[in-house]
């Protein structure tokens, strides 16, 4: 595609750098808006700028990948519901036997949630249980940080719909649930591997665990914590004992003691049947999260595939659906929207085209240095531009140049781009907004207050993401 007008290419760069910068910059000072108000500025001015039609910034909103996005939202806040994330927070203290076999435990738990729960989901809600698990153990808190969020990452990577970029490349490139996940498994699980040595090796002695009685203590401590950890609002509830006075007219024939079983009986029966209809909830939460998954791998549409999970458990549920629909990130849906038309009006300028008709020469993905170089692209403008947009912007290009190669090629840029623009979010704490979910929620925990620096980050995340990157490469097939 050749460059378009001046104005055009001038006006869109300028709309397109306001919208990196809030994306990127959320709280800068002269203009601290937030990522979605940037995310609609930068469509705004793509059509003030006359970069884009009206119509045009309209057609570009993906509707499959924000139905998915948002099915997928609504399953896992029912999940959440159904305290599957507070098992998985049992999982991880469960007869634990020191520092190093908790980190071990974070890497693969936290991977194996993002794969089905995307990694965003899965950094909310474990990363105060985590927090709670190191200060149990009088560990410190930036392992499991990093733990945490790099796992996290890297796991998100297997399937598509462990992360938002891995949801825009599955709707675009039409890659089924199963070969999508055939494909990157084998790279994603060496990663994690990978992952957890580096960890360990970096943090060996500060993961150094006390022995003898001490250590029971603590594990039963940490058990306790697990039990009263609460990941949900509700949590089903108990019979509670009788009180002192109700014992007493009891045991002294009161006359009231009659009344006082049969209230108490009433009580009891209600307490039975709504403890019957939780679990008959949560059964039922379960049973159609694995039928979504069974669906995905069957190859069935996956955005409708969601939306219906979505509105079954809505359904079945039998009550107002407006709490669990509140609690949908609708500002994560509507900052999609105002990407997908900043990155559309960037496109039409011609300027992503021009730099990739530079680079692909050098990238073709049949050589193993073209590989390099377009991992290392990928990397480099995942980083900069953050993935989802990195994603939009090249993908289609990416694999246009792959099939003209060969057709077989085409479904491994995909998948190619999904795992390397998903690893490259641990570079740097800026590379991914799980990074800054931990990082953020660790700096207001009450509990174990902990601030990871921009640079503690990188000393970790550099290395690890190089190795990852180069480790996973040759395993990914289509």
């Amino acid at each position: 595609m050749a460059l378009a007008s001046i104005p055009a290419v001038v006006l869109g760069s300028i709309a397109f750098t306001v919208f990196w910068m809030l994306a990127v910059f959320p709280a800068v000072p002269f203009l601290p808006v937030g990522r979605t108000a940037g995310s609609l500025l930068g469509a705004m001015l793509m059509v003030i700028f006359q970069v884009v039609s009206p119509e045009q910034a309209y057609a570009s909103i993906d509707l499959p990948i924000l139905g998915l996005l948002f099915g997928t939202m609504v399953v896992s806040i029912y999940l959440e519901r159904a305290q599957m994330f507070k098992y998985l927070g049992r999982l991880l203290s469960w007869k634990s036997k020191g520092g190093r076999d908790l980190l071990c435990r974070v890497c693969l738990v936290s991977a194996l949630a993002s794969a089905l729960f995307t990694n965003d989901t899965t950094c909310i809600v474990l990363t105060e249980f985590v927090l709670k698990l190191a200060k149990q153990h009088k560990l410190p808190a930036k392992p499991f940080l990093l733990a945490l969020a790099s796992s996290a990452n890297i796991g998100s990577s297997a399937t598509p719909i462990g992360n938002p970029q891995n949801l825009v490349i599955a709707v675009e490139s039409k890659i089924s649930f199963i070969k999508f996940f055939l494909g990157i498994f084998p790279a994603m699980l060496v990663g994690v591997v990978i992952n957890v040595v580096i960890l360990l090796g970096m943090f060996w002695k500060q993961l150094s665990s006390k022995e003898g009685e001490e250590q029971k203590m603590e594990v039963e401590v940490t058990e306790m914590e697990v039990n009263s950890h609460t990941f949900v609002p509700a949590r089903m509830s108990h019979p509670p004992p009788l009180d002192s006075q109700e014992m007493n007219d009891v045991e002294k024939n009161d006359p009231r003691k009659d009344g006082s079983r049969q209230g108490c009986a009433q009580v009891s029966d209600m307490k039975r049947f709504l403890t019957k209809k939780e679990v008959f909830l949560k059964g039922s939460v379960y049973f159609v999260s694995i039928g979504m998954l069974i669906a995905l791998l069957m190859g069935l549409n996956m955005s409708w595939t969601a939306l219906t999970a979505a509105l079954i458990l809505v359904v079945i549920d039998f009550k107002d659906a407006g709490p669990c629909l509140d609690k949908v990130s609708y500002s994560l849906l509507v900052f999609f929207c105002g990407m997908f038309i900043t990155v559309n009006g960037f496109n039409r300028t011609g300027i992503p085209s021009g730099f990739w008709n530079f680079m692909e020469p050098y990238s073709r993905i049949n050589h193993v240095s073209g590989v390099t170089v377009l991992s290392i692209v990928i990397l480099l403008l995942s980083n900069l531009a953050s993935n989802v947009p990195t994603v939009l912007l090249l993908g289609a290009q990416v694999a246009k140049s792959a099939a003209a190669v060969s057709p077989k090629y085409e479904a491994r840029s995909w998948l190619l781009l999904a795992f390397v623009s998903t690893v490259a979010g641990n570079l740097s704490l800026l590379g991914s907004a799980a990074n800054l979910i931990v990082c953020e929620q660790a700096r207001r925990s009450e509990l174990h207050k902990y601030t990871l620096s921009f640079w503690e980050h990188i000393v970790f995340g550099l290395p690890s993401t190089l190795v990852v990157t180069a480790a996973g490469l040759p395993l990914i097939r289509a």
